[in-house]
């Protein structure tokens, strides 16, 4: 049982971070209504860029507002020559151009920093909390307790940002309708680039923190589309539900390679979720929180 806790707990915590991935895609998704693909790109890009300017001579915490400026940039220059051309274009239009916009964000940090794996330290030991080790026996690796901690409370201030705030209602204006949302007066630029910046920083820390615990480098782009899963159960246009998904998500995975891969052969950490995710679509499509779409026919 004290293993099953330990392998649960570890579980929840990678979870917690799936989570922190999962939410860039929602926010875009409930701005624009459509799945951003460059998500991941992005956390691949700002975890190169930071490791790319220290090794050019900035201290890492120099190195990270530096960071969050090139996102912004990016953020902008997303919503002036990607989505506003594209304003009440279809799902899919918008949908293929950030897929263009992905392999451009890919080759773009590859060209400027280089395609080695790099190693990218946060001061923070990958060694199990002694002190939780010697109170339950239960040992949690110190790197994911400190890091589901930032997640979770960068998490919890996103959901508050966009559920109580005056930006928070005029987002959820504009991924209704639109044309509404510009009836009324809202901005529909100035949403799209407060999302994407928002999101942008959600890919920096997500990017510092998967990019220390793997390594900086193209795998991070995968990393991200663990996020799908997520989504799928959450469902797309909730933050609560990015935050249960994540949970779900990242037990289920570790329990299964624990309990389960020994009479498969092993190595269903990788594949599990999408079953499960799979499985889940034909039960509830719309995710455990997203809203039931009604087509009047």
């Amino acid at each position: 049982m004290q293993f099953f806790f330990e392998v649960l707990l570890g579980g929840l915590l990678s979870g917690v971070m799936y989570a922190l991935v999962a939410l860039g895609y929602v926010l875009i998704y409930k701005a624009s209504g459509v799945f951003n693909y460059a998500q991941g790109s992005m956390v691949f890009l700002a975890a190169l860029t930071t490791v790319g300017l220290t090794e050019h001579g900035l201290n890492l915490w120099l190195a990270v507002p530096v960071t969050m400026l090139v996102m912004i940039g990016l953020a902008l220059a997303t919503e002036r020559v990607v989505l506003r051309p594209l304003v009440n274009q279809n799902e899919i239009t918008l949908f293929m151009a950030t897929i263009g916009l992905s392999f451009f964000l890919e080759g773009l940090a590859q060209l400027t920093w280089g395609s080695t794996v790099r190693k990218l330290e946060l001061g923070i030991d990958d060694v199990p909390l002694q002190s939780m080790l010697d109170a339950t026996g239960i040992a949690v690796s110190q790197f994911d307790l400190i890091a589901a901690g930032i997640c979770a409370v960068l998490v919890a201030a996103l959901a508050v940002l966009f559920s109580k705030t005056k930006i928070g209602r005029a987002l959820r204006a504009v991924a209704d309708d639109h044309q509404a949302a510009l009836a009324v007066g809202i901005p529909l630029q100035y949403i799209w680039a407060v999302v994407w910046t928002v999101a942008g920083f959600v890919a920096l820390v997500a990017g510092l923190l998967w990019g220390a615990r793997n390594g900086v480098q193209f795998a991070l782009t995968f990393v991200a589309l663990k996020a799908l899963p997520v989504l799928i159960l959450g469902g797309f246009t909730s933050v609560p539900g990015a935050i249960v998904g994540g949970l779900i998500i990242g037990a289920s995975e570790k329990l299964a390679e624990v309990y389960i891969g020994p009479y498969v052969g092993g190595g269903i950490e990788g594949w599990f979720p999408y079953v499960l995710a799979l499985g889940f679509l034909l039960v509830r499509p719309e995710g455990l929180f997203g809203e039931k779409i009604i087509r009047r026919i």
